[in-house]
């Protein structure tokens, strides 16, 4: 599971195969880089697709590709995974060490942040071990000009015996010199330079004396001084790559053998075991950073700025953390809201007043009456529902969410996030996959491969649709609403709505911290992973790119899925509700059937035959309730909310009703897309079982409580 070659079927860690060569002849650049340094960004101006560029590290888990003409020649550039290091810690490191140790690219392509450059260095110093042809890009220039950070980029240059060329990709400014740079190095023989690092003795002679039995057996198949530092602290997944690359393993030859166990006893002489010697090495790339950085990277001020450390201290802070990140969840809510009631009203009136013209295009096709009822009243009226329900709050969610993200405020959150997930026995990133959650729980399934430990990514699958998706918030405003009809006029009538929906989405989380205990206790226990988490500076949102990903990449993907299995489900509610047997439609049979179940939680057996056919989408739970209770054929048009308050009211709904729903709508089953996904994740179906079996028990838990405090009361 996650991102690895053998987790979720083929592609899903983008293998070399898939995201390399497409022909022999075909030449291949690959950009790596840290997370946060705009790799993406400069791969979006080399290339011109609109690869997402997400403000937070671990955004990116899978090669992404496309083509660059420089020169005469076009090339494919692959957007490797951030990494830190090519000593992996995590998947993503290990797919981006992967892909330049057994890939081979023509060129590797650094990315690296102008304002933290003497940390970026280690993983340059790395690549330039593993590569002969590497071209350093400082990107993010004008961040570092506004922080008092000046950077020679000869003197640099001259250090690495590498160009290195200075660029501000949002701006596509010093892009024309990266693309000049990679010519020449693509046209550079590729020949073996001196060592970018020189190691402490001990490293040094233990490494020179597996180096000199791999020259001998492999020559230059692989390069030979960066195998022998590997050996020295063997990476099983490294060696299984090297079997493949090399047609054996490297430790299978006698004399590789020997001399790997000759190096490991002179370093176990001297007191260093293996994992100390993975320490130096590090040790010795942050010390040939720092050597490099030494009057090549200049500071006038601080190096970081002191508006964003004063910022911090209040959005990270103790005190002020966890309020401001609920105002600011209210406030989003609040202008979703807001700005949803009017075009909601008007594109159902438009959708809805296409039936007549639909109809009578039917009739004059010949189509039967059944056929036209069906096709009109069934597929197309359910589907109209949801786009006139989903859209108008995702065309402002998403927009309002992506800002928050682009302008680096998510990774706070997560960091405020952090201590509470380990302390339940889970990861901090889990945070993160909450926030994707939020528009979509399939995307957020998917976006827990960032978590490394299977385990703990088994507890952020399993528990992340206790945050509604965009679906379920569309349903939760209706249905808060419906507590708050006759304020429409007042001038903050969606105020208390907003607070409310960010009281249940409190509530969500709070529930996903006990969900997240339970399991950590019990079928998935364990010890609380770390994991690094780079807080990336406060940077100006790039509105028109957040409003076109938000449009195209978020809110039409999210629709789309949506309203292809509503209308299915249309299908099967027109039959349910226009097949009869006695006299009375199998919907009606099936609410009668399920409603002394449902007695004991507060609802109806309407309210639960909506919620189990609602499976497909959630935004038809409403709909199917009404046109239940009104009898009819086909879905209902709600109407105001007066009119709706009215209609539930004589089927015997009260407030607690309404807040039993409402919990149910928060806290049940996922929806069809989600289940297929968490399949597809997890490969298998007790997780897929789980996770519908352990929303809807604490739903229904709570729904049973509140109708017991209100029979009490």
């Amino acid at each position: 599971m996650g991102l690895t070659r053998s987790a979720t079927g083929a592609g899903a860690a983008g293998s070399a195969a898939e995201i390399g060569r497409q022909s022999p002849q075909e030449g291949i650049v690959a950009l790596a880089g840290n997370p946060n340094v705009g790799k993406s960004t400069v791969f979006n101006a080399l290339t011109g697709l609109n690869q997402h560029t997400g403000n937070w590290p671990g955004k990116t888990v899978s090669g992404a590709r496309g083509s660059c003409r420089i020169g005469e020649q076009t090339l494919t550039v692959v957007d490797l995974p951030g990494a830190y290091s090519l000593i992996p810690r995590s998947a993503e490191e290990e797919v981006a060490r992967d892909f330049l140790c057994f890939e081979q690219p023509d060129a590797v392509v650094v990315v690296c942040d102008a304002t933290c450059l003497e940390r970026n260095l280690n993983l340059v110093l790395q690549t330039m071990e593993l590569c002969n042809r590497v071209v350093l890009c400082v990107n993010l220039l004008d961040e570092a000009h506004r922080k008092g950070i000046h950077v020679d980029l000869r003197r640099l240059s001259e250090r690495l015996g590498i160009e290195a060329v200075g660029v501000v990709a949002r701006q596509k400014d010093g892009l024309a010199p990266l693309c000049a740079a990679i010519g020449r190095a693509l046209q550079t023989p590729p020949q073996p330079r001196p060592a970018p690092v020189r190691y402490d003795d001990d490293i040094e002679q233990a490494a020179s004396l597996i180096e000199a039995a791999l020259r001998q057996r492999f020559g230059e198949q692989v390069n030979c001084r960066w195998l022998s530092l590997r050996l020295l602290d063997a990476d099983p997944p490294l060696l299984t790559g090297l079997q493949r690359l090399l047609g054996a393993d490297p430790l299978s030859d006698l004399a590789v053998a020997q001399a790997a166990a000759k190096a490991h006893a002179l370093l176990a002489e001297r007191g260093i075991s293996r994992e100390q010697a993975e320490e130096r090495i590090a040790s010795g790339l942050v010390r040939a950073s720092e050597l490099l950085c030494l009057g090549a990277v200049t500071h006038s001020g601080d190096g970081y700025s002191s508006f964003d450390r004063r910022i911090d201290r209040l959005v990270t802070g103790r005190f002020a953390g966890y309020p401001l990140m609920l105002l600011l969840l209210a406030g989003v809510f609040w202008l979703t809201i807001a700005g949803a009631n009017l075009p909601s009203q008007l594109l159902s009136d438009l959708l809805l007043g296409l039936e007549g013209p639909l109809s009578d295009l039917l009739v004059l096709l010949g189509a039967p009456d059944w056929l036209r009822d069906l096709l009109v009243s069934g597929i197309f009226r359910v589907s109209a529902w949801v786009i006139s329900v989903m859209l108008p709050p995702m065309a402002i969610f998403f927009p309002l969410f992506t800002l928050l993200e682009d302008s680096g405020y998510l990774p706070r959150v997560a960091y405020n996030l952090d201590r509470p997930f380990q302390r339940c026995g889970a990861c901090g990133k889990q945070a993160l996959t909450i926030c994707m959650g939020l528009g979509c729980n399939a995307a957020g399934v998917i976006g827990c491969r960032i978590i490394d430990s299977p385990r703990e990514r088994l507890i952020a699958v399993v528990t992340n649709s206790f945050i509604p998706c965009n679906g379920r918030l569309a349903a939760l405003i209706a249905l808060i609403g419906l507590f708050f009809v006759g304020g429409e006029n007042q001038p903050l009538a969606a105020l208390a709505p907003a607070l409310m929906l960010t009281g249940l989405i409190l509530l969500g989380l709070l529930a996903t911290f006990a969900a997240s205990r339970l399991l950590s206790l019990t079928i998935l226990r364990g010890t609380p992973s770390s994991f690094t988490l780079e807080l990336p500076p406060y940077r100006k949102p790039q509105f028109g790119q957040v409003l076109l990903r938000s449009v195209f990449d978020r809110t039409l993907f999210v629709l789309g899925r949506a309203v292809s299995t509503a209308a299915p489900a249309g299908l099967i509610l027109w039959l349910l509700a226009n097949l009869t047997v006695g006299g009375t439609s199998l919907l009606a049979h099936l609410a009668a059937l399920l409603d002394p179940a449902a007695r004991l939680f507060g609802i109806d057996g309407v309210i639960l035959a909506a919620f189990l056919l609602g499976l497909p989408a959630n935004e038809i739970v409403l709909p199917i309730i009404m046109m239940a209770y009104l009898s009819q054929g086909s879905l209902a048009e709600p109407g105001s909310l007066a009119e709706m308050q009215a209609l539930l009211a004589a089927n015997g709904w009260d407030r607690s009703t309404i807040l039993c729903v409402i919990i149910l709508m928060l806290m049940h089953w996922p929806c069809a897309t989600t289940l297929l996904t968490i399949r597809k994740e997890t490969g298998g179906m007790k997780w897929v079982l789980l996770s519908i079996l352990l929303p809807t028990a604490t739903g229904l838990l709570l729904c049973g409580l509140v109708r017991g405090i209100c029979i009490l009361l």
